[in-house]
């Protein structure tokens, strides 16, 4: 199952471009899959549901969005701002 380490690597780079301190406060990680990308969108939210729900991150949620073609990318990060309209 190639999901898990597409997963693992989604997960790296999230943590590496987020400020530690925002890792807690990850509410959603957007994903971009296309049709033809060769990956299977609900193993790769299964995968990313059990790796997100884990130390640093905690409570995330993937959000997989698809589309045509052969995308992979990694296309928003919501992190919680502590503003009422969260």
């Amino acid at each position: 199952m190639h999901e898990m380490s597409l997963a693992v690597e989604i997960c790296r780079l999230t943590e590496s471009r987020l400020d530690p301190a925002d890792h807690p406060r990850l509410r959603r990680v957007g994903v971009i899959v296309g049709d033809d990308a060769g990956i299977e969108p609900a193993n790769l939210e299964f995968c990313l549901e059990a790796l997100l729900g884990q130390s640093p991150f905690g409570r995330a949620v993937p959000v997989i969005t698809r589309t045509t073609g052969t995308d992979l990318s990694i296309s928003f990060f919501e992190v919680e701002d502590g503003s009422p309209d969260d």
